[in-house]
């Protein structure tokens, strides 16, 4: 197994406190690491950590195969970043400053600037400062700057915040691109599952500044559940119709109205029938798959699937 990016034991304390506390990484070469935990978990200190912003308390990391010390110049080279907000040169142009970190960092393939703007799709800017440009603007031009380079690696810090549904759709089709296409490997993190579900080979699970949870989406998917949700108006009574009439007890109360069936022996066209003939009001009633965001949560709670 080839990795392009490992943590060993990798702590970082502020004030005597750890906010982050022995995670061991695994990043393979060529896949889309979904980076997955609530604000203040530690997602963008590891991230810092990884990119040579802040140095680690204790631990190591290993990038292509070497050591991440205060000198790895070459190896911060070969990566892309957008960490936190991205800042600019606000009275420049896009181009005119994607040109000023091409020089700084030692690239001088002029083209590779044009087609940077070509895959996050910024039209029209040609004349236009940044100041001048939305939110989400400043945000596909953060990943134009961190891919103008072609690095190997990259590491994106919530890269979709700011966007549309369709801007974060074209972003996610870009980050495929990018993995499939162009060979490379991105670490992401974000706190919209359902994208991650549908972009990541594997994701990272962190909550408290600890890395509780590392496994593969084929895993995940592999151990789906198949459910009837039903929302009713009086949970108590349909929980009573489900053990005493249909003798189903392999059920779970989300909330105040709404059951997960997990026994789908019956069709929910049957259950609905009962339902009604005992004067139970449904709301709604569908078949569904557990999710990644379901996955998440049951790993938050220390309930994560066994894979």
């Amino acid at each position: 197994m080839t990795y392009i990016l490992k943590t060993n034991q990798l702590t970082k304390s502020f004030k005597g406190k750890e906010v982050v506390s022995g995670v061991n990484m695994h990043v393979k070469k060529g896949e889309i690491y979904g980076f997955l935990g609530p604000n203040g978990a530690g997602k963008t200190t590891i991230m810092k950590m990884i990119t040579n912003l802040i140095k680690p308390t204790s631990g190591e990391i290993e990038i292509f195969g070497e050591k991440l010390t205060e000198t790895s110049f070459e190896v911060l080279k070969r990566m892309g970043t957008i960490i936190e907000y991205p800042i600019f040169y606000d009275n420049l142009t896009a181009k005119e400053n994607l040109y000023f970190h091409c020089e700084y960092m030692g690239y001088y393939d002029k083209k590779s600037i044009d087609h940077a703007i070509e895959l996050v799709k910024l039209y029209n800017i040609e004349n236009k400062k940044v100041k001048e440009f939305s939110l989400g603007m400043k945000q596909r031009l953060g990943i134009a700057r961190a891919i103008s380079t072609k690095p190997e690696l990259l590491v994106l810090d919530e890269p979709i915040n700011g966007l549309d549904p369709i801007g974060i759709k074209e972003l996610r089709d870009l980050f495929k691109l990018l993995c499939r296409e162009y060979g490379i490997t991105l670490l992401v993190s974000s706190h919209i599952l359902a994208e991650m579900e549908q972009m990541s080979d594997t994701v990272g699970i962190i909550q408290n500044g600890k890395l509780i949870k590392e496994v593969s989406m084929k895993s995940i998917n592999g151990k789906q559940t198949e459910y009837i949700e039903v929302k009713v108006q009086n949970v108590k009574k349909a929980m009573y119709i489900l053990e005493q009439e249909l003798g189903i007890r392999n059920f779970k109360i989300i909330g105040e109205q709404i059951i997960r069936i997990y026994e789908t022996v019956l069709p929910q066209q049957e259950i609905s029938k009962v339902f009604v003939m005992n004067d139970i009001g449904i709301e709604s009633i569908n078949k569904k798959h557990s999710s990644l965001e379901e996955y998440f949560l049951s790993s938050m709670n220390g309930e994560g699937i066994s894979v």
